[in-house]
């Protein structure tokens, strides 16, 4: 997945933003709460970093082409940072993305998640 894909991905997921900060990555929130940050690696090589559960956090770091976040996970928060996979894990990257998605918008506060029409099933 290259960094357009990506943020054409995040986009289309319902209520996001996207701001460049923290050394020019792509930064995408929902409710005002990061999921998935695109950036601290080459162009040629790009990394995508995410929120994970705690099974998916242990299933991943041992994958490769995956690693605990840098600043992130060191915190003890569960974020895996993708950063050397190729063109047929899109698919994979895609279910993390959702994942990580999902997660931080349960997180928000009841209110939040009603203005932003978000888990009202």
């Amino acid at each position: 997945m290259t960094y357009d894909e990506f943020n054409t991905f995040c986009s289309e997921l319902p209520a996001t933003t996207n701001v460049i900060q923290w050394g020019n990555a792509s930064v995408w929130k929902v409710g005002g709460k990061v999921f998935a940050i695109g950036g601290w690696e080459s162009e040629s090589k790009p990394a995508f970093t995410f929120k994970t559960s705690e099974q998916n956090y242990y299933f991943l770091e041992q994958k490769a082409g995956y690693r605990p976040a840098p600043y992130l996970a060191s915190r003890g928060m569960k974020w895996i940072q993708q950063f050397d996979c190729n063109a047929e894990e899109d698919e994979e990257l895609e279910y993390y993305l959702k994942a990580s998605y999902q997660l931080v918008s349960l997180g928000l506060t009841k209110k939040k998640q009603k203005e932003l029409g978000l888990n009202q099933d």
